[in-house]
C-alpha cells in the first residue's frame, strides 16, 4: 500500500509533465558519417514503440486506459492522459498476468478484456463521481462500500455500516496556510502513525496507521479555505480498498472550476440512430440516447413513444404511428466473428446539419455473451445502429456508452463501444410481442434519425 500511494503522489505531482514524442534517424552505414534525418511525428507501423502508439491515441482513450489499469491493480500513478514509461510497464505486467506476450500494446481483444473487468471492478463497488453539498468539491465515492452519509456546515461523510470503511471531507478556515503547515496540522491527531509525506505547493498527502486503520490524507488550500479528503479503512479491507484509493486520489478536486469527471451531462437535445423493425412502426434503439426526454422524434416521421426497455443491455423500443413506407430489416440470421459493418446517421454537427446515412467497420472483440467490444468505435450519433456481417446480414446493435473515468476535473470521459448481439435483440423484441417481420437486408434503408429533447 505504502509504495502503491507514493507511487500515485509522486505521478500527482508531475500532471502537467509533457509525453515524450517518439523519433526516428537514419541508420548508420559503416565506414560513413552519421547522417541525420529530419524528425517525423509517426512512423511506420514495424518500428512503432508503446509510447509511440500510446501518443497516437486520443487523450480519451489514455485517460480511459490509466483509469482501467489502475482499477486492476497494474497502474499506480496519477490518472493524467499522459503517455509514461509506467503506463507501458503496467500494459506490460496485465499482458503477462494473462499469459500474453508483453508488447506494452494492447490489442483489440487484450483491451476490450481490460475495460469489462475493470467496469466489473467499479460496479463491484459502486463507483461514482459526486458532488459534496456543503463546498461543491468533486469526489470520487466507492457507494457500495460506503453507503451511508451524514453533512453539516463543515463537511460529509460517508461510511460503511460497521465502520470499516470511512470517507470524509472536511473544510475549515486557516489563516495563511501553506501545505507544510496543513501536513504538520494533519500529524497531530493521537494514534496516528505516518509512514509517507509527500508535499508540494498546492497539496500534500499523509498516509499510515491510525490505531488499528489504515488512513490516507490529501488536503488543499484556496485563500484561506482548506478541504481535505482523509479515508479510513481497517487492514483487513486493504485490497479491496487499496485500488479504489487510487482512483479517490486522482478523481479529488477540492475547487472545481471546469466540467465534472466520469460520464458528462445529458445533452439537451441528442441524437442517436434507430432501425425499423416491423411494418407498423416498431423502431429498437439505445436507450441511453432515449433516457429522461421531453419528447422523442423520429427524423421524417414525427413523434415517437417509448414502450420498454432493457436496462442489462441497453436496448428501447420505440413505437411510431401511422408511418408509411418502411422498410423494417430482417433481423434472421446474423453471425460475426471478426469485423462488422456499422450502418448509421452521425450528428448533425459531425456532417454540416445533414441527415446522411453512412457506414463503416469495425472490428469485434467478444467482452461477454451477449455482446463485444466495436473498434473503432462508431462516431456520435450512431448509437443504436445496426451491425452487418460479412454476409450482409444483421448481427447486433452498436452502442456507444460512456466510460466512468477516474480523474481530474478537465479530463474527458471516453465512449466505449460494444454490439449487443442479434439474438439479443431479436428476444428483447419477441419480450415485448413485437413481431419483426421485416425482409430487407438493406440496412441504410431500415435505419432512422432519433431525437431526444431534455429540458
Amino acid at each position: 500500500m505504502r509504495s502503491m500511494l507514493a507511487a500515485t503522489l509522486m505521478f500527482a505531482a508531475a500532471t502537467g509533465a509533457n509525453a515524450q514524442n517518439a523519433q526516428m534517424t537514419a541508420p548508420q552505414v559503416p565506414g560513413t558519417k552519421p547522417k541525420t534525418v529530419q524528425t517525423v511525428p509517426i512512423q511506420p507501423p514495424a518500428m512503432q514503440t508503446p509510447s509511440a502508439t500510446a501518443d497516437a491515441m486520443a487523450r480519451a482513450e489514455r485517460l480511459a486506459l490509466q483509469s482501467d489499469l489502475a482499477w486492476v491493480g497494474q497502474y499506480n500513478g496519477a490518472i493524467t492522459g499522459d503517455v509514461s514509461e509506467r503506463m507501458v510497464n503496467a500494459i506490460k505486467e496485465y499482458q503477462k498476468a494473462k499469459g500474453g506476450k508483453p508488447t506494452g500494446v494492447l490489442n483489440p481483444q487484450e483491451r476490450a478484456a481490460l475495460a469489462e473487468t475493470a467496469r466489473k471492478k467499479q460496479e463491484s463497488v459502486g463507483w461514482k463521481i459526486v458532488t459534496e453539498p456543503t463546498s461543491g468539491a468533486r469526489l470520487g465515492i466507492p457507494g457500495k462500500l460506503v453507503p451511508q452519509q451524514a453533512s453539516d456546515a463543515n463537511g460529509s461523510k460517508w461510511t460503511s455500516p460497521t465502520g470499516t470503511v470511512q470517507v470524509l471531507l472536511s473544510r475549515r478556515k486557516e489563516a495563511n496556510p501553506t501545505s507544510a503547515k496543513l501536513a504538520d496540522l494533519e500529524k497531530e491527531p493521537s494514534g496516528r502513525k505516518v509512514d509517507y509525506t509527500v508535499v508540494k505547493p498546492d497539496f500534500f498527502v499523509l498516509s499510515g496507521l491510525q490505531g488499528l486503520k489504515k488512513f490516507y490524507v490529501r488536503g488543499t488550500f484556496k485563500g484561506d479555505e482548506v478541504r481535505t479528503m482523509t479515508i479510513l479503512y481497517d487492514q483487513a479491507t486493504e485490497n479491496t480498498v487499496e485500488p479504489v484509493v487510487i482512483a479517490m486520489s486522482s478523481a479529488f478536486n477540492a475547487f472545481p472550476s471546469g466540467p465534472q469527471a466520469g460520464p458528462p451531462p445529458r445533452k439537451t437535445v441528442e441524437y442517436g440512430t434507430g432501425i425499423v423493425v416491423s411494418d407498423d412502426g416498431a423502431i429498437v434503439t439505445d436507450r441511453l440516447v432515449t433516457d429522461g426526454c421531453l419528447a422523442i422524434t423520429i427524423a421524417g416521421y414525427g413523434s415517437a413513444d417509448r414502450l420498454a426497455e432493457d436496462k442489462e443491455h441497453d436496448l428501447a423500443l420505440l413505437h411510431i404511428y401511422g408511418a408509411r413506407g418502411l422498410k423494417p430489416l430482417s433481423l434472421v440470421g446474423g453471425t460475426a466473428k471478426t469485423s462488422v459493418d456499422v450502418v448509421g446517421i452521425a450528428d448533425p454537427q459531425s456532417q454540416g446539419g445533414a441527415a446522411g446515412v453512412s457506414s463503416l467497420k469495425s472490428a469485434l472483440a467478444p467482452v461477454a455473451s451477449s455482446s463485444s467490444a466495436l473498434s473503432p468505435p462508431p462516431s456520435v450519433g450512431f448509437s443504436g445502429s445496426p451491425a452487418i456481417d460479412a454476409d450482409g446480414k444483421f448481427a447486433g446493435i452498436a452502442l456507444l456508452k460512456p466510460a466512468m473515468v477516474a480523474g481530474p476535473a478537465t479530463s474527458m470521459s471516453a465512449s466505449q463501444a460494444v454490439m449487443v448481439a442479434a439474438e439479443t435483440v431479436r428476444d428483447f423484441l419477441k419480450a415485448n410481442a413485437v413481431i419483426a417481420n421485416g425482409t430487407s437486408t438493406d440496412a441504410r434503408a431500415a435505419v432512422v434519425r432519433v431525437i431526444c429533447v431534455r429540458k
